[in-house]
């Protein structure tokens, strides 16, 4: 039968696709298998508001009728309105070590949003720049943080060897939390200015008013996130969905708010997910038998957090916003069991957050490299 890539169709071939990474990565312990149940309704359409304003196909890849590697192409309508673009992206993408079977992964992912007038394809990245994305470049002997992807070395060589482009570096910062003499002076005293000289404080969200604590947030971030390279501003339907899934890990000692103490108005965010993955890797992919077990005891096991966003409308960024929330995360660390984690992605291009990962005594633990092709 030789090497074809045919999309997928049907139970099985879906379950092939979400099965494929368990049996490529089963011998890397630093990778951390996700929750099979989750991963179907993921892809699900009818279950996954994305489908809403995006489109999608997934291939699989068989040499002799085994499955060596699988692939997405999709399209999202939004992010091409806002940008004002023609990309299509890819994503999903997992793939034995073997040039031939890239190459016709990425030949279908390619014709299929050619067939559709795109223009540039861009990816790996699963559906979204918010969802897993990048190929691992750097930082291979570190497990991944929750909505992170983990691959070996040869990913990197293989898309470079197929003709793929760097389009953006995204940065992983480690930051450890557990204490205050790594961190330059002068963002302990911005923080300490931020009320008695502006005005704004830092409350935390509830559990009870979370969803609308996130449309201040959507607020915030689809200002301050503008600009950025590969940004779709969140809608009410996106916030909805994100709504559920943060009720999932929600921990009101890190999901942040700075506001204006006189009008309320919110000014900055700060969304620190508790890493799940610390869980997930007990689970193993499935809940049962004792998979739910664990996650039931999620808070006594996991002990780091991923940043997941930290952001500061344009207009309030003179007043110390960021070193404010910056504080208080090394606060909350004092008050939790969580005492260290990774912050990002952050572009390697947005030199200020870089800065401010720098003078908090961060350092680059991991680089996630975003891929694109003409069409």
């Amino acid at each position: 039968m030789g090497l074809e890539v045919t999309p997928v169709r049907g139970w099985r071939d879906r379950r092939e696709f979400v099965d494929l990474p368990f049996r490529l990565h089963a011998n890397a312990e630093q990778w951390i298998p996700p929750l099979k149940l989750e991963r179907h309704l993921f892809l699900t359409p009818r279950l996954n508001n994305w489908f809403e304003h995006g489109e999608a196909e997934l291939f699989l890849a068989r040499r002799d009728g085994r499955v060596v590697g699988r692939i997405s192409a999709q399209i999202d309508r939004n992010f091409n309105e806002y940008q004002r673009n023609d990309w299509g992206m890819f994503g999903f993408l997992e793939v034995e070590e073997d040039g031939e079977v890239l190459d016709a992964l990425l030949d279908a992912a390619a014709g299929w949003l050619r067939a559709r007038g795109r223009g540039r394809m861009v990816g790996p990245m699963d559906f979204t720049m918010n969802d897993e994305v990048g190929v691992l470049v750097e930082g291979f002997d570190r497990e991944p943080f929750v909505k992170q992807p983990w691959h070996p070395p040869y990913y990197q060589r293989l898309c470079e060897e197929r003709g793929l482009t760097k389009a953006m570096d995204l940065w992983m910062w480690e930051l450890h939390i557990d204490g205050r003499d790594k961190i330059v002076p002068g963002i302990v005293e911005m923080a300490a200015k931020l009320e008695p000289e502006h005005g704004i404080r830092i409350r935390h969200m509830t559990r009870r008013r979370l969803r609308r604590d996130l449309d201040l947030f959507a607020e915030t971030y689809n200002e301050a996130w503008k600009d950025n390279w590969g940004f779709t501003p969140y809608t009410a339907r996106d916030l909805d969905t994100y709504a559920k899934d943060l009720q999932l890990v929600f921990d009101p000692n890190w999901f942040m708010v700075a506001e204006k103490v006189d009008s309320g108005e919110t000014v900055g965010i700060a969304i620190t997910v508790p890493d799940i993955n610390q869980v997930l890797k007990l689970m193993k992919g499935r809940l049962l038998p004792l998979g739910w077990w664990h996650f039931l005891r999620r808070r006594k096991i996991v002990d780091r957090v991923r940043v997941g966003f930290l952001g500061v409308k344009p207009e309030y960024q003179h007043t110390g916003v960021a070193a404010g929330l910056y504080i208080e995360h090394f606060d909350m660390a004092e008050a939790t069991p969580q005492k260290w984690g990774e912050m990002g992605w952050i572009l390697e291009t947005n030199d200020a957050m870089n800065r401010g990962m720098e003078g908090m005594g961060g350092r680059v633990a991991k680089r996630y490299r975003v891929y694109e092709r003409l069409l």
